[in-house]
């Protein structure tokens, strides 16, 4: 499912246009595009959660040359996944897998 998808998909569950359903995802995803870029977690509760991880720079090596580069530090978002969200994936598809195989 992508972006355009996900307001079609909530502009017809709730009864929305797709515009308004285009508003209320597109507030959704900048909110907690502010929230990481301000260094918070964001976390949803049964489904997943973000935060920002810190790494150092380093030097490093550039494969077709093999002249040394310094790598800058960098702030990378890291994404987990929920244990009530995996635990439905496995109720799901784990019977499925095994009616399929059996």
């Amino acid at each position: 499912m992508n972006r355009s998808e996900l307001c079609v998909q909530l502009a017809k569950e709730c009864d929305l246009s797709v515009e308004d359903a285009v508003v209320i995802v597109n507030v959704f995803f900048d909110s907690i595009s502010k929230a990481l870029i301000n260094g918070s977690r964001v976390e949803i509760r049964g489904l997943c959660s973000w935060q920002i991880k810190k790494y150092e720079g380093y030097c490093g090596r550039n494969p077709n040359t093999g002249d040394s580069i310094t790598i800058p530090p960098k702030r990378l978002p890291f994404f987990k996944v929920g244990k009530e969200l995996v635990d439905m994936l496995n109720e799901q598809l784990l019977p499925k897998m095994i009616a399929e195989r059996g």
